[in-house]
């Protein structure tokens, strides 16, 4: 049986100001810190895969993830499916992911210029150019690496599936009520 968050989990969502603080500290240790960011509203395979490759560039990984309210303004008021703390909780959970934390605004620019982390990563569906942050972590001597995307896996995409199956069941169960 389970009741509420895992031990292994509940240290490792911290807020932004705690986030500086153990970053910090990591580095003084001359541990490489790793960054990426996203919404991660339906984790999927695509999501691990690209943690793991996010964490074998350095020794810390930190995933930053969008706000509640941050997700709305970037995908539209149907989403998040999944609210921010139970995204942290899961994110939490995977081995590859040392520290969580959330932010507001639209972009993580202004975390990513407190943390300056050594790497800064981001899927290969964003143009180096776009990826906000690059500029601070590039001007501090960082790095920013694009890691493939796991074909077949999207958000977007398995809530479409969800929903055109969802429309197939309900077609048919009309069908099925609706015969003499």
């Amino acid at each position: 049986m389970c009741f509420g968050r895992t031990a292994s989990s509940m240290g490792k969502i911290v807020s932004q100001d705690e986030l500086v603080q153990v970053t910090a500290r990591e580095k003084r240790a001359g541990r490489r810190v790793i960054f990426t960011n996203g919404c991660f509203d339906l984790l999927h395979p695509g999501h691990v895969r690209c943690l793991a490759e996010a964490r074998a560039l350095g020794d810390v990984l930190v995933v930053a993830i969008n706000s509640d309210r941050s997700v709305r303004g970037n995908k539209g008021p149907e989403r998040p499916l999944v609210p921010e703390q139970d995204r942290a909780e899961v994110l939490a959970g995977l081995a590859s992911v040392d520290y969580v934390t959330i932010f507001d605004e639209p972009t993580p620019r202004e975390l990513i210029s407190r943390v300056l982390p050594s790497v800064l990563v981001k899927g290969a569906d964003w143009a180096l150019d776009q990826v906000a942050g690059r500029e601070e972590v590039e001007a501090a001597g960082g790095s920013v690496v694009s890691v493939p995307l796991a074909p077949g896996y999207s958000t977007t995409s398995i809530i479409q599936r969800i929903r055109n199956a969802g429309a197939h069941v309900s077609a048919a169960s009309r069908d099925t009520h609706n015969k003499p």
